[in-house]
């Protein structure tokens, strides 16, 4: 208690200073995961990405942030092994947040999509394991969040799928695809508007003050995604058929108005992202505030401030426009052949996923979901659609990141132990 009175405020200032650290990291590598079907399928290019994510990923991680903070905040490790020495959540949050900021930095130098998920939940673990006992942390918690890795890969991997071959039905396989392309993408314009409203109203917004019943966010979301939809319809009218004597099927044009679509699956995987990956930097930010404003009680329960989470944002936005266009380069053009329909199927797959998981509190990792999506996009045109020797570096590399974010944080937290004693 008396170490927190003394050093509460060098804390906060360190917490705050690693939090946007960690936002940073990713920005510069998780974003990607938003944007790296957009861009590799050419529907936008990589400035205009960059303009779509700074703002949906914003609002993503203001408005619907709050649920998954919770889960990284309080539910890694027995706050009541720690009531005696609240001290050593804070020296364990920071090393934390600067264990998996490190990496995330030389993982996005060398174009690797790895999960900051993994990063802050390895280092959580690590952390707790080496400095507080292997009884401190929550094991149960622990193994429903690894299941989850497993699971939304599958999950995000098999809509993905359906979605590619509903779209290949629908509209490949009709006799006049152009004009079938017109008739059936509002429809997954509605789809995308509604997933992604629904979860933000039903589970997101207690935070800002709006608490509305199951019926009242239903029929919101309906509304937002018929706006979304007529949106959508206006800028497809814009779309006329080009002949074209090399595309005798007229692929090419059914292509441009999935390119409409892209738009707007762009900005659901930003706002989704947002919400679910703000919390890997500013759960444990949102726990060193909490302990140190009330004198060190350990409430895992306690809101998360809103400039905590805008902080966050505004990490992730600075990580994006500074560093994020290496990572998007191998999520976008190096896993399997992107066009703007298949990116679409991909797109919308992993944003439910996310979307989902986010609204149930469990922090998923993005980039699992993301790669699951495209694989199974790329595995609905068969195993030889897949660049099997990116996909291995990916997965090497999403093996390395749970020990390096432990490795490092124990380093770190007997490092603070040391100076603050």
């Amino acid at each position: 208690m008396l170490i927190i009175a003394q050093h509460g405020e060098i804390f906060i200032i360190l917490a705050c200073l690693f939090g946007f650290f960690m936002a940073w990291g990713v920005g510069a590598n998780d974003v990607a995961n938003a944007m790296g079907t957009s861009v590799g399928s050419k529907a936008i290019t990589i400035k205009q990405a960059i303009i779509i994510a700074v703002i949906f990923e914003f609002l993503g991680a203001w408005l619907a942030g709050g649920e998954v903070t919770a889960t990284i905040r309080g539910g890694m490790l027995d706050p009541v092994l720690l009531e005696a020495n609240p001290q050593l959540l804070v020296y364990g949050m920071l090393s934390a947040l600067l264990a998996a900021a490190i990496w995330l930095m030389i993982a996005s130098a060398r174009g690797w999509p790895v999960s900051t998920t993994h990063s802050i939940v390895g280092a959580i673990v690590g952390f707790g394991a080496v400095g507080l006992g292997v009884e401190a942390v929550a094991w149960n918690r622990v193994g429903t969040i690894a299941s989850s890795w497993v699971i939304s890969p599958l999950l995000a991997g098999t809509i993905g799928f359906v979605l590619f071959k509903s779209v290949h039905h629908l509209i490949f396989e009709n006799k006049d695809p152009f004009t079938a392309a017109k008739r059936y993408v509002p429809g997954y314009i509605f789809l995308v508007g509604f997933i992604v409203s629904m979860v933000t109203l039903t589970k997101g917004l207690t935070h800002v003050g709006l608490d509305l019943s199951f019926g009242q966010s239903f029929l919101l979301s309906v509304l937002l995604g018929i706006f979304i939809m007529a949106l959508g319809v206006v800028m497809q009218r814009r779309i006329k058929y080009e002949q074209n004597a090399s595309d005798h099927f007229g692929y090419a044009n059914v292509e441009r108005v999935f390119g409409v679509l892209m738009i707007f699956t762009a900005c659901a995987m930003a706002f989704a992202h947002g919400s679910n990956d703000v919390a890997n930097a500013v759960g444990p930010l949102a726990a060193v505030i909490s302990v140190v404003r009330s004198d060190g009680v350990i409430d895992s329960a306690a809101l998360v401030p809103w400039w905590v989470l805008v902080l966050g944002g505004g990490g992730i936005v600075f990580g994006l426009v500074t560093y994020g266009h290496k990572v998007i380069a191998t999520v976008g053009t190096g896993i399997t052949e992107l066009t703007p329909s298949r990116g679409f199927a991909a797109t919308l797959a992993a944003a439910t996923t996310v979307v989902l998981a986010s609204g149930t509190g469990l922090p998923i990792s993005t980039t699992h979901t993301l790669v699951g999506a495209i694989l199974g996009v790329g595995l609905a045109r068969g195993m030889a659609a897949l660049n099997l020797r990116v996909i291995g570096t990916i997965v090497m590399s999403w093996l390395i990141t749970l020990p390096a974010g432990a490795g490092l944080a124990i380093l770190f937290f007997f490092m603070f132990k040391g100076m603050f004693g």
